[in-house]
C-alpha cells in the first residue's frame, strides 16, 4: 500500500502546454520526500516506470529522469530484471521527518505544488470542483431550480428586521444555540443519531469538519483508512496532513473492514461514507457497521462518518447512522446543507464525542472564529418552521422523477453504449462504459463538448483503473437531461 498516494499526489496531464521539466523535478521531490520523510522504507519496491507513468499521466521519460537522478544521489538502486529499489543503505537519521528540515519542508509545501498542478489536470477531480457553470451530469448540485427562494426570502427578512445586535457581534466558536439545538432534533429524529445538544458543532461546510478532524486528531504518519475508490475531497484533506493514507477496498456492503485490518490493523482514523458511499452508491450493512464499530472500540480508532446526501433515499427510509450505533464514542458524525438547502452557503455540522469537543471547538476558533451568525439564524428559522422538513420531502420526489428521466432518456438515447445502474440514494447514477475505455479520457472529451462527469478512476488512490462514469441528474429537468444524453451519446460514439 505504500504506493497508493503517489497516483493522486503526482497526477498530472499530457496534455500542450506542461512543462516537462517541471513535472519531472515535481516527481523527483515528491519521491524523494516520501523516501526521507519514511513513507518508502529502505529496500521497499518501487512501481515500475510504465505504471507509474500510465498512472500520473505523465511521459515514461519523466519517471525515468526522475527515477534515474533519484538513482544518482544514491536514493534507489536499479535490480537488472526487478525493478526499482529505495537505497537499502539509507543512513537511520535521514529517515525521520522530525530531523531532516529539507524534507518536512518539502513535505509541508508540496500540498501548494499539488493545487498548481491540479489546475492543469483535465481530470483532476479538484478540477471538477472549480467548474461554476451548471453543465449537465454535473454532482453534488441540487435543485436549485426548485428552491423555496421567496420563504428563504422572508426569513431572511425577519431577521433583519429584529435589528438584533448580538447576531452583529462575534459568536460562540461551537454555533447558534438556536441552530445547534434545531439540527439536534433533526438529527435524532430523521437520522437516528444520538447526542445532546452540546455536541453539535457547526462548521463551514463538511470540508472544514473534516480539515477540523484532521487537525485535531492526526500526526504526520499517523495511518487513515479510506474508502478504495472515496471521496476526493476526504483524500486531499488527509495528504495535507501527511497522514499514512491506507485505501480501503469497498465491496457490495460497504468499506471492507478485513480488509482494512488486513492493510493496517491499528489504524488513527476511518473516513467513511456508510449511508451512500462516494463514489459508488452501495450502503454499509448492518452486519458490516457493527463489524466496523467493534474493531474501533477494540483498537482505539476514530470514525469520520460523512453522512454527505443519504436524506435522499428513493428505495426505502433513510437509513439510520452509523453514530446512532455507537456506544464507546468512536464515531464523529458531519454532515452539510449543502446538498439539503443550497451549497453556497457554506454551513454544515458535527456530532462531536465529549472527549473530543473542547479540541474540536478551539480548532474552529482558531480557524475562523465562527461560521455566518445571521445564515445560522436563518437555518434554524427554516427547519424550526417546519420549511426544511417539506423541502427535503419535495427534493426526494423530484429526484425520483428526474433519476427516471435520466433512465428512460438513457435508455432511448445511448444504444447501449452506457449501462446505467438504478441507485437506491443520493444524486448521481453510476455509468458503466464497456471494457477497457479509460473514463478519464471520456470525461475529459465530454468536458470540451460542454458536460460534466467525474471519471471513477481519479476518486481510487491505487493504480487502479475503472471505465465508470458519474452521472448527476438532481439539478437538470427531463428535457435537460434528454438533451445531456443525446450529448453524451454523441461524445461516445466519437471516442469509442
Amino acid at each position: 500500500m505504500a504506493h497508493s498516494s503517489l497516483s493522486y499526489s503526482t497526477a498530472q496531464s499530457s496534455s500542450a502546454g506542461n512543462d516537462e521539466e517541471f513535472l519531472n523535478r515535481r516527481l523527483y521531490t515528491r519521491l524523494r520526500s516520501q523516501i526521507l520523510t519514511g513513507h518508502f522504507r529502505p529496500g521497499t519496491k518501487l512501481p515500475s516506470t510504465r505504471a507509474l507513468s500510465a498512472s500520473a499521466g505523465v511521459s515514461r521519460n519523466t519517471v525515468i529522469h526522475a527515477f534515474e537522478q533519484l538513482a544518482a544521489e544514491g536514493y534507489l538502486s536499479a535490480r537488472s530484471g526487478s525493478g526499482s529499489y529505495v537505497a537499502a543503505n539509507l543512513p537511520d537519521n535521514l529517515i525521520q521527518s522530525k530531523t531532516s528540515k529539507i524534507a518536512t519542508h518539502e513535505e509541508r509545501n508540496d500540498s501548494r505544488f499539488d493545487h498548481q498542478i491540479n489546475a492543469s489536470v483535465d481530470d483532476s477531480p479538484l478540477r471538477f470542483a472549480r467548474i461554476q457553470e451548471l453543465r449537465p451530469f454535473m454532482i453534488k448540485t441540487p435543485a436549485l431550480d426548485a428552491f423555496p427562494y421567496a420563504v428563504w426570502a422572508r426569513l431572511q427578512e425577519r431577521q433583519w428586521k429584529k435589528r438584533r445586535a448580538d447576531v452583529l457581534r462575534y459568536a460562540d466558536p461551537a454555533g447558534y444555540l438556536p441552530l445547534r439545538k434545531a439540527i439536534h432534533s433533526y438529527l435524532t429524529t430523521s437520522r437516528g443519531v444520538q447526542c445532546q445538544p452540546e455536541q453539535v458543532v457547526v462548521v463551514a461546510g463538511a470540508q472544514q469538519a473534516l480539515r477540523l478532524v484532521s487537525q485535531v486528531l492526526i500526526r504526520p504518519g499517523d495511518p487513515v483508512w479510506v474508502e478504495e475508490p472515496g471521496y476526493f475531497g476526504a483524500q486531499a484533506v488527509f495528504q495535507d496532513a501527511a497522514a499514512k493514507i491506507v485505501p480501503v477496498e469497498v465491496d457490495a456492503e460497504g468499506l471492507s473492514v478485513s480488509a482494512g485490518i488486513a492493510w493496517h490493523p491499528r489504524a488513527r482514523l476511518v473516513y467513511t461514507t456508510p449511508g451512500h458511499q462516494f463514489p459508488l452508491g452501495v450502503s454499509m450493512s448492518v452486519a458490516r457497521r457493527f463489524e466496523l464499530l467493534q474493531w474501533a472500540a477494540k483498537s482505539g480508532a476514530r470514525i469520520l462518518e460523512d453522512d454527505y446526501d443519504s436524506e435522499f433515499r428513493y428505495s426505502s427510509r433513510p437509513l439510520p447512522s452509523l453514530q446512532g450505533h455507537d456506544r464507546n464514542g468512536s464515531v464523529i458524525y458531519i454532515g452539510s446543507f449543502s446538498k439539503t438547502i443550497f451549497p453556497a452557503l457554506r454551513l454544515g455540522y458535527m456530532v462531536v464525542p465529549m472527549d473530543l469537543l473542547s479540541r474540536i471547538q478551539t480548532a474552529k476558533f482558531l480557524t475562523d472564529w465562527h461560521s455566518s451568525t445571521m445564515d445560522q439564524c436563518i437555518v434554524a428559522d427554516f427547519i424550526n418552521d417546519g420549511h426544511f422538513m417539506r423541502h427535503l420531502r419535495r427534493m426526494r420526489t423530484l429526484y425520483m422523477e428526474r433519476l427516471d428521466a435520466l433512465l428512460t432518456s438513457a435508455h432511448s438515447e445511448l444504444n447501449g453504449l452506457l449501462k446505467i445502474a438504478r441507485p437506491d440514494a443520493g444524486m448521481h447514477a453510476v455509468a458503466t462504459l464497456p471494457d477497457g475505455v479509460d473514463d478519464g479520457a471520456v470525461a475529459r472529451a465530454l468536458n470540451r463538448a460542454g458536460a460534466s462527469t467525474l471519471p471513477v478512476s481519479s476518486c481510487h488512490l491505487s493504480f487502479s483503473r475503472s471505465s465508470t462514469l458519474l452521472l448527476g441528474f438532481a439539478a437538470f429537468s427531463p428535457p435537460q437531461i434528454k438533451q445531456g444524453c443525446r450529448l453524451l451519446a454523441a461524445t461516445l460514439e466519437r471516442v469509442l
